[in-house]
């Protein structure tokens, strides 16, 4: 077995590549930041990709539109879940993140179709703030950049030797 590190060329413009983004509107302010900084990004980095945008109440919705997405006959080519959760008093945040990062992951797995995973799961307001709105952090165009380079790994293969 060879330890040599694969060199695939990155995608030129997304030209005939589908993308959906899943996102919801619960903390709507956040979610419209990395919806927006998600789209800006991947419109420079793949102009021409195929962007859908699905919204969904909040972050417990997501998986299901994502698996729904997973099985449309127009299968995407990469899925994007963009979403805000704050920390209460309670473990209810903690317990929806865990089961959309679980469902998401198995989603991914089971459909060999990267699911880029972007639903935050935060402690305050201005956490969300600085991965939302932030100009160095943000968690939108870090989304669109690795669909990005995840599309570029699932769909060019580098030339034969």
């Amino acid at each position: 077995m060879s330890n040599e590190i694969l060199q695939v060329p990155a995608i030129r413009d997304g030209k005939g590549l589908r993308a959906v983004i899943v996102a919801s509107t619960f903390n709507v302010k956040y979610t419209d930041a990395l919806v927006e900084n998600c789209r800006r990004e991947l419109a420079l980095l793949a102009p021409e990709l195929d962007i859908t945008v699905v919204r969904v109440p909040g972050a417990f919705e997501i998986p299901m539109i994502v698996n729904r997405e997973l099985r449309n006959t127009e299968k995407p080519h990469v899925i994007i879940a963009l979403g805000v959760i704050i920390r209460g008093s309670t473990a209810h945040a903690d317990l929806i993140g865990e089961a959309v990062t679980r469902e998401l992951l198995h989603a991914s797995c089971r459909e060999l179709t990267p699911v880029i995973h972007e639903v935050l799961l935060l402690e305050s307001e201005k956490q969300a703030r600085e991965r939302c709105c932030g100009e160095n952090l943000n968690r939108g165009r870090e989304a669109a950049r690795t669909a990005v380079s995840m599309l570029t790994i699932t769909h060019q293969r580098p030339s034969p030797r």
